[in-house]
């Protein structure tokens, strides 16, 4: 699928990577958006989380919430996005961990820290296939700024 993001997501995100990790630890974000216009990324949530230099940890109860906050306002988690500290890639850990387990979901790593020039510079982008595996996608193919 191809999801076109309203105006201030990719710079919400950018916010939220600053902000957070400060150039010292690594952050996530997701990008959200309604079950009846899925392909509208149009929200950007920083979940709860403990961060250092190499990852990460979701807050189970601040998850738990979240889920039905999820079915009460009808909308989906499309894309996670988070940071590392130097090169975009995906690591054992982000292939072991997405926080949805389904094919065609998409993860997004940008370098840096986030510290770089808000884009997708440098940017690697990832999606789980129907055998379980991650296979990096070409972001033009699946992510499109509206």
């Amino acid at each position: 699928m191809m999801y076109r993001l309203n105006g201030g997501v990719l710079e919400d995100t950018f916010k939220h990577f600053r902000a957070c990790g400060c150039g010292r630890r690594e952050c996530q974000v997701l990008w959200l958006s309604s079950w009846d216009s899925p392909e509208h990324i149009t929200r950007v949530v920083h979940p709860r989380h403990k961060a250092h230099l190499g990852g990460f940890v979701l807050d189970d109860q601040w998850l738990s919430y979240f889920w039905l906050e999820l079915g009460n306002t009808n909308t989906g988690i499309r894309v996670q996005v988070h940071t590392h500290p130097g090169e975009a890639f995906h690591s054992p850990t982000d292939d072991e961990f997405p926080i949805i387990h389904k094919p065609g979901f998409l993860s997004l790593v940008i370098p840096n820290f986030g510290l770089g020039p808000v884009g997708f510079g440098q940017a690697f982008l990832t999606e789980i296939q129907p055998d379980g595996q991650w296979q990096e996608v070409a972001i033009s193919s699946r992510l499109v700024l509206a």
